[in-house]
């Protein structure tokens, strides 16, 4: 137990700790712009960021990651809000928690593998891309001095790591570029200007709502739309610090972690939310690994709400939007440029499907399904292609090669020639197999076709497994068998 204990939560207290203020002073805008986007009070996504930030770190299967309230997320909930209110949101965000743990009991996570790398590239990027974008209207067009602290910020988060490491290089900006324009008096936005920020602590509620079945189905389309989302954000996120930290984690653990999370938020004013990529990337990039970090940036981000609120309102903008530039950079992986020119065609059709949808959607998961999607029907084409081959022995033979299914089941049929009359023939599939009840029906329809012209037909080199199919679909080998007349 106390192995454990050092091994997820204390052997990097330094780097969780500073990395943990790195990401909750990061977190109050994201929060606040969340909320906004959702169409709720900015509290509601603040107090989604401490709890679920809190929870997660407890519950949660991948320690150094970040969740809270996300825009992929909130985006989902405008419908709600708008029609039926803010409770109407809470009781979701409750459901989806639910959903989410039944996801992780029956163990979901498993469908990852089924998601491609170059789906997997095409999500980072198109996150860098939204990270990049999400910044734009913080500094484009505002004033001369806010692109000089932007400029000033990205030269700090760049240079500085490479002199000194002890404490994060955004960490730096923040406080040093904050102090220059509070006593400086520089004309910028701050975070107080993108909503009020009440200095309390989220309390128990149950959401007023009517408990009814007419309740239920408005919530849940709602609600499996967040807990898919966000478990998929979720997982994806996992995938990536894993990557960078050179570790493993329980995705099935982290589902649950997160139903959890959200089940509780819903009850405390929250809304629903899942891993936070930006500022994950952000944690492990400033030195956060364990379940410390999480813990740490729940708590810090009240602290800086209640007790020094008055401050963090102060917080200029600039600075925030360099330090996510300079996520959105690191994000970003540049190497996939190289991919483009090196992987198969339709791989790189793919990453560049996934980047086109998602920016132009800005809905993550939309972009990852049609990816998956599109990878299918690429590998379904791949493999789709049959050949078979004609020899003119003592009996006639055709000898088939490739993978026998729906998809490959025309091509198949058309390579006999059904016009002969009186021959012995053999079909061989030695080389060759045969996947569902479409390629059992393409061998029927062959064999029963020649035996109408008075052949003798017979069929060899069935392996285990399509054999087993044979026995179990197939009608040629019945008395009387016949092609159906549909």
């Amino acid at each position: 137990m106390l192995v454990k204990l050092k091994k997820e939560w204390f052997f990097n207290i330094k780097g969780d700790a500073l990395a943990g203020l790195v990401v909750a002073l990061a977190l109050i805008p994201e929060a606040i712009a969340f909320s906004i986007i959702a169409g709720v009070d900015p509290m509601v996504g603040l107090y989604a960021s401490f709890l679920i930030a809190v929870i997660i770190a407890f519950v949660g299967g991948r320690p150094g990651m970040i969740s809270g309230a996300t825009g992929a997320m909130a985006l989902l909930m405008v419908p709600l809000v708008q029609d039926h209110g803010v409770e109407y949101l809470l009781a979701a965000t409750i459901l989806t928690g639910v959903i989410q743990v039944l996801f992780g009991v029956f163990k979901v996570a498993k469908v990852m593998k089924f998601i491609p790398r170059a789906v997997m590239i095409g999500f980072v990027n198109a996150l860098a891309i939204l990270i990049f974008m999400a910044q734009v209207p913080h500094f484009l067009g505002i004033n001369n001095i806010t692109y000089i602290f932007v400029a000033i910020t990205l030269i700090i988060v760049y240079l500085v790591p490479r002199f000194f490491k002890s404490i994060p290089a955004p960490l730096i900006a923040l406080v040093f570029l904050t102090g220059a324009a509070i006593f400086g008096g520089f004309e910028l936005r701050t975070v107080g200007d993108l909503g009020t920020i009440t200095q309390s602590l989220p309390s128990f509620l149950i959401p007023n709502v009517p408990f009814t079945i007419e309740t239920f189905m408005i919530v849940l389309p709602f609600s499996l739309a967040l807990a898919i989302v966000g478990l998929l954000e979720s997982l994806l996120t996992a995938n990536i610090v894993d990557d960078m930290t050179g570790t493993g984690s329980d995705k099935n653990k982290e589902s649950r972690g997160q139903g959890i999370a959200n089940f509780v938020t819903g009850f405390f004013g929250g809304m629903a939310g899942c891993a936070m990529i930006g500022q994950a990337i952000i944690n492990v990039k400033s030195g956060g690994r364990g379940r410390l970090s999480s813990l740490l940036a729940g708590v810090y981000l009240m602290f800086l709400i209640i007790v020094l609120g008055e401050w963090v309102v102060q917080i200029p903008m600039p600075v925030l939007v360099g330090i996510m530039i300079m996520v959105a950079i690191g994000t970003f992986d540049w190497s996939s440029f190289n991919y483009l020119k090196k992987a198969p065609l339709s791989d790189s059709v793919v990453m560049v499907a996934v980047v086109a949808i998602v920016v132009y959607t800005h809905d993550l998961s939309q972009g990852v399904i049609a990816g998956v999607v599109l990878s299918a029907i690429f590998f379904v084409a791949k493999i789709s292609k049959i050949k078979v081959e004609k020899k003119l022995l003592e009996s006639t033979q055709y000898l088939v090669q490739g993978q026998l299914f729906f998809a490959s089941v025309d091509d198949f049929l058309d390579k006999f020639d059904f016009e002969v009359e009186d021959k012995d023939i053999v079909i061989d599939f030695t080389d060759a197999h045969i996947w569902d009840d479409s390629g059992v029906g393409a061998v029927d329809r062959v064999v029963l076709k020649f035996r109408e012209n008075r052949n003798k037909v017979e069929v060899v080199g069935l392996d285990t497994g399509s054999e087993k199919l044979v026995n179990q679909l197939a009608i040629f080998n019945s008395d009387n068998a016949k092609l159906p007349t549909h």
